[in-house]
């Protein structure tokens, strides 16, 4: 140590680090040739460009900050097109508790950015930003939807009607004709009943049991309320799928979401909010394997004095691990895919949870090496686990064979059985076969 300071080889020439809040920003800047100097600047867009002039005046070329809520953002859009820019995690670059100051703390981040000490985060560019925004924004009002149509059950509940005993979706054609029979006045029961269609697995007298109750014009009143939520969301989210076209289209990246889709498990919708938040530029990751990681897709590393603790996975990208994770539940229900095979061993030994985020990992490794070498996902077939290692599959079936009092000699690929009483069973059925 010298003056206080901790001293490290400088690998940057000359960089700022800035500490980012709601109202301020205060910035550091270090390096070869200049002072060291500190400032202060309020979050407004003419204080922020005075910062650059500040920044240009002193030849910087390296910037470094910390991801502060959305509070980087202003920031990073005005600096993003002058300087190379490092979004570091804030537990990356957590100083010595004690005497913790802004100004410190900018001092501190400026050293670990001229020795080389941060790993800045992945930042894709402006359009698919912007369409990341689009994407999180149609996820939102989807999941208010399944909000609104959860309410309409509660309210048929509170009134004693029972449909949703009977029908198999409240949002089907049925339901919904039923409901709003309902709300403009019809309380026939028999008139409800036209409804019904030979499709439906309950009875018309189990209908007919299930409309029996006391709607008043309380319920009526709140059914139209949510019925009318749900028609403006609806429109909502046909504007945002209009507005999504468009930047397709754009940005010409319609070829990759149509190769996504060859995934078994992924429909359109998964695939762009896939390409909205990993980008189509592969190369902004050393490989598949720090996707995953950086998705929270991968199991964690936590190794002490050679123990393997905990590998949960990573906290990463929940927007996409929760989608990925969507993707997975389609996935496991195809029918003749390696993807359903890895489910099914992959459950009957850790469980359906575990199963779904390794299937959802597969997903996310083979989304990678589509959008790299833009090619379309190649079935394995659902045969193809059964295939690798073979023979050791054999000896294991033939130990557990011999522990059950039967020996089998192979030769020439003909099996011939010899056992004890408890075989003869299983040995007469072979030779009827």
């Amino acid at each position: 140590m010298t003056n206080n300071k901790v001293m490290f080889d400088q690998i940057v020439s000359r960089g700022c680090g800035i500490d980012v809040h709601k109202k301020v920003l205060v910035a550091t800047i270090r390096g070869t040739g200049i002072e060291e100097e500190t400032r202060t600047y309020d979050c407004f867009t003419q204080s922020i460009e005075s910062f650059k002039s500040w920044l240009e005046d002193n030849k910087i070329t390296h910037i470094a900050m910390e991801s502060t809520g959305v509070y980087w953002k202003p920031v990073y859009n005005i600096l993003e097109n002058s300087f190379e820019i490092l979004l570091v995690n804030a537990r990356h670059i957590k100083n010595v508790s004690g005497r913790k100051t802004d100004i410190k703390d900018s001092q501190w981040i400026a050293q670990l950015l001229l020795s080389g000490l941060l790993r800045g985060s992945f930042i894709p560019p402006k359009p698919i930003r912007e369409l990341r925004d689009l994407t999180r924004t149609r996820k939102k009002i989807v999941n208010q939807i399944s909000a609104e149509k959860n309410r309409i059950q509660r309210i048929l509940e509170d009134a004693n009607i029972k449909l949703s005993c009977v029908v198999s979706d409240m949002s089907g054609a049925v339901a919904a004709k039923i409901v709003d029979a309902m709300i403009c006045g019809e309380n026939d029961i028999d008139e409800l009943l036209k409804f019904h269609h030979g499709k439906m697995k309950a009875s018309k007298e189990d209908l007919a049991a299930s409309l029996h109750g006391f709607l008043t014009d309380h319920h009526s009143f709140l059914l139209t309320l949510t019925k009318d939520s749900i028609f403006e969301k609806e429109q909502l989210l046909a504007r945002i799928d209009e507005r999504i076209d468009v930047y397709l289209k754009e940005q010409e990246i319609d070829l990759d979401i149509e190769l996504l889709q060859t995934i078994p498990g992924v429909g359109r919708a998964s695939a762009i909010a896939i390409v909205s938040e990993i980008g189509t530029d592969m190369d902004r990751f050393p490989d598949e394997k720090h996707l995953a990681s950086w998705a929270g897709m991968s199991p964690g590393c936590n190794e002490s004095a050679g123990k393997k603790k905990s590998s949960r996975t990573t906290n990463g990208n929940t927007y996409l691990s929760s989608m990925l994770n969507q993707c997975a539940w389609g996935a496991s229900r195809t029918k003749g895919t390696y993807l359903r095979s890895k489910y099914q061993r992959l459950a009957a030994r850790r469980g359906k949870k575990r199963a779904i985020t390794a299937l959802g990992h597969k997903i996310l490794i083979a989304a990678y090496f589509i959008l790299r070498d833009k090619v379309a996902y190649k079935e394995l077939g659902y045969e193809h686990l059964m295939h690798l290692n073979k023979t050791y599959k054999i000896k294991r079936h033939l130990k557990q064979l011999k522990e059950l009092g039967i020996q089998v000699d192979l030769n020439d690929n003909v099996a011939s059985i010899s056992s004890c009483k408890t075989a003869e069973p299983l040995m007469t059925s072979l030779k009827g076969t």
